[in-house]
């Protein structure tokens, strides 16, 4: 479902849904990986605060930890 959401973007090489591993269920976030970073920076402009399922979607470029 996630995958089918940003499709319009480009090409998704990875679309992950984190769930909470005791439960299986939604943790409410996930993760979109792009081919590209111009398919990236559309699909961030174009869903960032879009609501989706009655809930306001957060799209932004993950940062890394390190």
């Amino acid at each position: 479902e996630l995958k089918q959401f940003f499709s319009e973007f480009g090409e998704i090489t990875e679309a992950v849904v984190i769930t909470d591993r005791h439960s299986g269920r939604s943790k409410g976030f996930g993760f979109v990986t792009f081919a590209d970073a111009e398919s990236a920076q559309k699909a961030i402009s174009a869903m960032n605060g879009k609501e989706v399922e009655g809930r306001a979607l957060t799209v932004n470029e993950a940062k890394s930890e390190n």
